[in-house]
């Protein structure tokens, strides 16, 4: 009774659902695995967006639906687009700013600036380890570290700003003379400073934000509203020219507000 109690619970402890379960599993039972190619869906562009977005505002509230819907998607897609460039770019800058410490105490300890670079890629994040490799093989074979980072930064642009400083900062060490573990150095504390500033001002701009999206929500509640007290203001906006105008004109110019004040205070915390 007892070693069957335990067998159960060895099953149990091997089929516990938690992140290391399936290779605990494999490691113990001779199961064949076969790699499965996931097909992944085509990411909507904008266009497709819009049209999709008009098709549906067509079928509910009319040729004003249509042009309000298609604003309202491409508004929509734009700030998706736009906020997640910003966490890529703020990422990236991060993991910059690691790999560059660990570039500047490997030099100070005297590597060779190849070696440093390879060291400091081993635990970087990948973008950083690939730009970190990059300066590896270009130092290695003596080539010129600016140009290679530059070719870098047009395949990752969220990367653009950070190699410019790192090249021109590598460039500068070799044409006059100065330690380039100080010049890198004073790159990453630039670096690090900017990403600071540009997280505080992200956080205090969340009342301005806050602010913006209750002005933009506030004339579809006004139309909820009225149909709540039976004004009927949807059977105004889809049947009547009137309706349709301000229908169109009324998503144009929440639409341009919102774009408006994210441009505003995206800008400001940009790092």
């Amino acid at each position: 009774m007892l070693s069957l109690s335990l067998a159960l619970l060895a099953v149990a402890v091997l089929v516990w659902p938690v992140r290391h379960a399936p290779r605990r599993l494999r490691a113990v039972l001779p199961v064949s695995h076969h790699p499965k190619h996931r097909r992944r869906l085509p990411r909507p562009t904008s266009a497709v967006l819009a049209v999709a977005g008009a098709f549906v505002g067509w079928s509910v509230l009319g040729p004003g639906g249509a042009v309000a819907n298609a604003v309202l998607c491409l508004t929509c897609w734009r700030r998706w687009h736009s906020r997640r460039t910003a966490r890529r770019r703020a990422q990236v800058t991060e993991g910059m700013v690691g790999a560059l410490g660990a570039l500047v105490a490997e030099l100070r300890v005297g590597a060779h600036p190849a070696t440093a670079a390879e060291r400091a890629a081993m635990d970087a994040d990948p973008l950083a380890a690939k730009a970190m490799s990059t300066v590896a093989h270009t130092a290695r074979l003596g080539g010129d570290v600016d140009r290679a980072l530059a070719r870098s930064a047009h395949t990752e642009p969220s990367l653009a700003g950070v190699l410019g400083h790192v090249g021109r900062a590598w460039r500068l060490a070799a044409r006059h003379g100065v330690p380039l573990a100080e010049v890198l150095d004073a790159v990453r504390r630039d670096l690090d400073q900017r990403l600071q500033f540009s997280r505080q001002v992200h956080a205090r701009m969340a009342g301005p934000r806050a602010s913006a999206a209750v002005l933009a929500v506030l004339p579809e509640l006004g139309v909820l509203l009225g149909e709540a007290i039976d004004a009927r203001p949807l059977h105004v906006l889809a049947s009547t020219l009137i309706g349709q105008l301000l229908l169109a004109g009324g998503a144009l110019l929440i639409c341009g507000g919102v774009l408006w004040s994210a441009k505003l205070t995206d800008h400001a915390a940009l790092p």
